[in-house]
């Protein structure tokens, strides 16, 4: 289940975004995890697997696109289709934008959308 980032998650959403090759430093993860909070047109969502958090899908967002900037999912569970579910959840949650990836994304998005087919 796709859920709204607060404050409260900040040391589960920052070890999920760590997962990124970009954001392994601690320096960069927190410029990261600060542009999220700060810019109403960067959002953050987690993925709530039962009682656990797994995933994290950060998002830019203009009048016609939702970028994914960031999407990772905890090792223990990967392979299990939770990217794509991400995905979908982020794309019905903005279904009048054009959700597309970056390139830091952008294989990991290929990889998904082609399991959802």
């Amino acid at each position: 289940m796709l859920i709204r980032y607060k404050k409260s998650f900040k040391k589960i959403a920052m070890g999920l975004l760590s997962y990124m090759p970009r954001e392994k430093e601690l320096r960069t993860l927190t410029e990261t995890m600060e542009s999220y909070e700060a810019d109403d047109n960067k959002q953050l969502f987690l993925w709530r697997e039962d009682e656990d958090i797994v995933g994290v899908i950060g998002v830019a967002l203009s009048d016609t696109r939702a970028e994914i900037l960031h999407i990772a999912v905890n090792p223990s569970f990967r392979d299990e289709g939770i990217g794509t579910e991400m995905l979908i959840a982020v794309t019905k949650l903005f279904s009048d934008r054009t959700v597309a990836p970056t390139e830091a994304t952008n294989r990991f998005f290929e990889k998904c959308t082609k399991e959802s087919r």
